[in-house]
């Protein structure tokens, strides 16, 4: 189990940052987020990097445990899948993009999100 706790160690406090940001600066993070999502550089880019960190989670942690540890192979899974998207898809990942800045509540939702899974993670990697 080190390499769990390591990545919850890595991954907790990160999604904890993430949140309280998105939640004490919705508006600016707004701003960054429309401004992404105009260069598709950088969408290409950041999947590149998302693929790449998800398939190092898969490749190292790969845990598929009724306990907290599906959450780290879930985000590996997930990073892997949604990097490849933005590589092959670009322009859904644009679309996808608008459709959740066009929510009032969609800054609140991932920022809770965030949180809870960065509260996870750090409780098991530091507490546990």
């Amino acid at each position: 189990m080190p390499t769990s706790i390591f990545l919850a160690k890595l991954i907790g406090p990160l999604f904890l940052a993430v949140g309280v940001g998105l939640l004490l600066n919705a508006a600016h993070y707004r701003a960054m987020a429309e401004e992404a999502l105009k260069s598709r550089a950088l969408i290409y880019i950041t999947g590149v990097i998302t693929m790449a960190a998800g398939l190092s989670v898969v490749l190292s942690h790969n845990v598929w445990a009724a306990d907290w540890r599906v959450i780290i192979t879930l985000l590996g899974w997930l990073g892997t899948i949604g990097g490849a998207l933005r590589i092959v898809w670009p322009q859904q990942t644009e679309t996808m993009g608008h459709w959740v800045l066009a929510r009032p509540a969609g800054m609140t939702v991932g920022a809770v999100v965030w949180l809870t899974v960065g509260a996870i993670l750090s409780f098991y990697g530091y507490f546990r």
